[in-house]
Order: C-alpha cells, then structure tokens, then sequence
C-alpha cells in the first residue's frame, strides 16, 4: 500500500467505518478531518486529526467547518463520504420524514461534502464514496435505503465522469455485513456471518484498509468502479 500522505476528509468520522477510517489514515500520517455532527475520539494520533462538526445536509455548514479547521491555502487529497443512516423501511411504514432524511443523509450528504471539499482538490487527488451491498442486492425491510444507496453508486460514476478532466478520481466501497456497533445492535449479526462463503463478516479495520488503497497511486488509472467488499455474500 502507498506510503504517501495528505489531508483527507471522512464524514461520519465519530463511529464504525468511519472513525476506523479516521484512525487507519492517522496511522499512516495523514492531516484527518473529522466531520460529524459530534466529535470523534480517535485512540490512533500518529497523524493530526482536526475535529470538524457539521450536518452533511447542510451544504453551507459543512464549508464552514472545513475552512474552520484548514488554512485558506491548504489542500485536500482525498475525501471519504461514509455519513449514512439505515433505519429500516418498508411500503407500509414509510413516511415522508423518513424518506428524506435517509436521502438527505446518505446521497445529498455525498454531494455537499464533495461540493465542499472540490474547491481545494486538484489532479491525484480522490474521492471515495460508501454505498452497501443493499446497491445491488434486494434486502428486505430496507425499501429507502438500498434506494439511497443505488443512488451513490450512480453518483458515483457521474461524479467521475464529471471530475475526471481535473484529474481527481472518483470511486466506492459497497460493504455488506461489518462489525459495527450499529450492525450489532440489529442482534443479526452471527446469522449474517453463517450465510456469508467466507463465514464472517468484515471487521470495520478492513474496509478503511480499502479506503486508503483507493486514495492511493496504485489505483490510478481507476474511476467511477464500486467495489463490492462482502466476504462473497453478494457478487456483480
């Protein structure tokens, strides 16, 4: 994996995948920028980490927290959009309220930490967004979200279509089953890793691991690809 390093952006940077995302760029060096709408405690501080509150809903904030904790001059080499929310749905029990805050978080969040962040990104650097496995794949009771998060894959390749002439690469990550706090709450998760070919579900270390590879030069010459990291429970 490379060694280089640089200031990153990860939203939802206070829990699961994305404090491990935090940590995992820390480890390697990297300027951190932490937004989430309460503070992140990472244990790792190898890097610098800048503790940045904002809704990724609201455009405005965000742009404001970024330039709160960056110089006016400062660069960002590589963005992470891993805010989302994932309350269940079905026909039945949606409402309005529901529907847009799971959009509003998981695909216009995307969006605006990317509008925020653009102004500062040049050639090589990149942007990594997290879809789920729910993208390709029907899971029952998660009507609003897997919808949401088909959204992010299409995002995903128009974005790259979209930023290519600048030279910044625009990628996902669509994880299935991950040890999470949240995930283990649903109280699902030893029957999720006895379906799964691999038998058992993907530690959060191991998706940020992903993360930083698709930032990195090795994949340089990749863009507008969701990778699907679900331990072969859904393969495309």
């Amino acid at each position: 994996m490379q060694d280089t390093t640089g200031t990153v952006i990860v939203s939802g940077a206070a829990s699961g995948m994305g404090l491990s995302t935090v940590e995992v760029f820390l480890r390697h060096g990297w300027t951190v920028v932490g937004l989430d709408v309460v503070e992140a405690e990472p244990t790792e501080q190898s890097g610098t980490f800048l503790p940045a509150l904002a809704d990724v809903r609201d455009r405005d904030a965000v742009t404001a927290a970024i330039d709160s904790v960056l110089p006016t001059d400062a660069a960002i080499d590589a963005v992470a959009n891993i805010a989302g929310v994932y309350p269940p749905t079905t026909l039945d029990t949606y409402d309005a309220a529901t529907f847009h805050r799971i959009f509003d978080i998981n695909v216009l969040g995307v969006l605006n930490v990317t509008a925020a962040a653009r102004p500062r990104m040049g050639a090589g650097s990149a942007i990594v967004n997290f879809a789920s496995v729910d993208a390709f794949t029907v899971s029952p009771g998660q009507l609003l979200y897997g919808a949401s998060k088909a959204a992010v894959v299409m995002l995903t390749k128009a974005l790259a279509l979209e930023l290519a002439p600048a030279g910044i690469r625009v990628n996902g990550i669509a994880p299935g089953w991950v040890a999470t706090p949240g995930n283990a709450a649903t109280g699902r998760m030893d029957a999720a890793a006895a379906s799964i070919p691999l038998g058992r579900v993907a530690q959060p270390e191991e998706i940020a691991d992903w993360v930083r590879l698709l930032t990195g030069t090795q994949v340089a010459f990749m863009t507008g690809e969701t990778i699907v990291l679900s331990g072969g429970d859904v393969m495309r």
